[in-house]
């Protein structure tokens, strides 16, 4: 489930950051995906570890592990070559 919130939360902020930035009220954008995005994360984290600090923690990992997957996926690729030092 920790895997699945961090997909949410993060391709979410992906999907914000490409229609925010095009968006004619780019703030309006952002503030309500951040609102909405850890509303959610937050409740869910709350509901899923009802007290147990392992079951937290373990949403944590798979939160992480989600992180850098949408890293992955969404990287740009840097296809410039390095500066050649001059000799």
């Amino acid at each position: 489930m920790g895997i699945l919130l961090g997909l949410f939360f993060f391709g979410g902020l992906w999907w914000t950051t490409k229609k925010g930035l095009l968006s004619k009220t780019p703030a309006l954008w952002f503030l309500t995906s951040l609102f909405v995005r850890i509303g959610i994360v937050i409740i869910v984290f709350y509901y899923l570890s009802r007290g147990h600090w392992e079951r937290a923690l373990i949403c944590l990992i798979g939160f992480i592990i989600a992180r850098t997957i949408i890293m992955r996926i969404t990287q740009i690729k840097d296809n410039s070559k390095p500066l050649e030092k001059e000799g």
